[in-house]
């Protein structure tokens, strides 16, 4: 032993040691008792809804320093995975969980729908706006069967308008996207020929066009590219100044993805209890055909009551002061009565908390 360092000397020096190790664990993992009573939830998942959530989340850590909220847009495919295997506080996606997807989940789901919005086709082709397209003529786009943007099935529903002989590139998401399982549901719901050749799913086999990343990332390759048509969520459509198309509905009309088209949608779905609804094919004569719910993913069960309460107030705030901040993103306000009963599901997962609606 070296001189001037007895063994009382060496056990204090341990124990600094140690309690710093210590620290920097607990830092790391963090704990939510570190901060002075600083709760900080992680949340992953779909693009769709990623503008909004960025948004309340920031507002929220603003009026409430002691609760930080981290959301990283992965699509809702990824979202799922990452929820399903624990890794998140919380999930998203735009799609519903299905039944055989929740009893892989120990800790219990709870499906709460937080924000709606349209999904648009949004095109490039300059000098050509309010382009109406009929229900064959946007599924034979997709398909592949219409290349020309002066194809006569365009032209015959857009008298007026003088198209040009540009070629169709279709952008499609080339991750797992809650946006693709609504967008080909709808699909599906409308074309017995894509329902047989491509289907319904996250992730499908594209018959023609070239993949983006995400909501932004399919926003991104239209606005790169002349003649390109795509299906992205509305708020981005909007943001980028992309021409949307009017898209015909179940009773014929074309309608224009609005703020006013998406609410009549809304309107016409009653949300069942278990607050999974799929919009697949709207009725009404001013229904936007391709509207969407889209779902936080909450654990039934929170070993941290802390953390549970976070999530309870995080799931306030978006229904109070994140709905008044909808229309400017490009979302839609949920109706009352489906606040009520996301308020209802959302209550039992912090039995220390009680959600109160403004």
């Amino acid at each position: 032993m070296e001189s001037g360092m007895n063994l009382s000397g060496i056990t204090r020096l341990t124990l600094k040691v140690s309690a710093v190790a210590l620290t920097i664990v607990l830092t790391a993992c963090g704990g939510s008792d570190s901060g002075g009573g600083q709760i900080t939830l992680v949340g992953a998942g779909a693009s769709f809804p990623s503008p909004i959530y960025q948004r309340w989340f920031q507002d929220l850590g603003n009026s409430d320093p002691n609760l930080q909220v981290d959301y990283q847009s992965v699509g809702s495919g990824a979202g799922v995975e990452r929820f399903s295997q624990e890794l998140v506080d919380f999930g998203a996606s735009d799609v519903a969980m299905k039944d055989e997807e929740i009893d892989k989940v120990g800790r219990g789901v709870i499906l709460l729908p937080m924000t709606a919005g349209s999904i648009v086709l949004a095109y490039n082709l300059p000098n050509a706006s309010n382009i109406k397209l009929s229900r064959e003529v946007y599924v034979d786009i997709l398909l592949g069967n219409i290349k020309k943007w002066n194809d006569p099935k365009i032209e015959a529903i857009n008298s007026g308008l003088t198209l040009p002989d540009t070629t169709i590139t279709v952008v499609y998401r080339s991750d797992g996207s809650g946006t693709t399982g609504v967008f080909t549901k709808h699909l599906s719901a409308i074309s017995p020929e894509w329902k047989k050749k491509v289907g319904e799913g996250k992730t499908v086999q594209w018959p023609v066009g070239v993949g983006g990343a995400k909501n932004d990332g399919v926003t991104a390759q239209i606005t790169q590219t002349e003649g390109a048509i795509g299906y992205v969520e509305y708020g981005y459509a909007k943001s980028a100044g992309l021409n949307m198309a009017s898209l015909q509905n179940q009773s014929g009309k074309y309608i224009e993805p609005t703020f006013e088209s998406a609410e009549a949608t809304l309107g016409a779905v009653a949300l069942p209890e278990n607050l999974r609804a799929f919009i697949t094919d709207p009725e009404g004569d001013n229904s936007y055909p391709i509207v969407t719910y889209t779902w936080m993913l909450a654990y039934s069960k929170y070993d941290d009551a802390a953390k549970a309460q976070g999530v309870e107030k995080m799931i306030e705030y978006g229904l109070n002061e994140g709905q008044k901040v909808s229309p400017e993103l490009g979302y839609i306000p949920l109706p009352d009565n489906v606040r009520q009963k996301v308020v209802e599901a959302a209550d039992k997962i912090s039995p220390d908390y009680n959600i109160t609606l403004k």
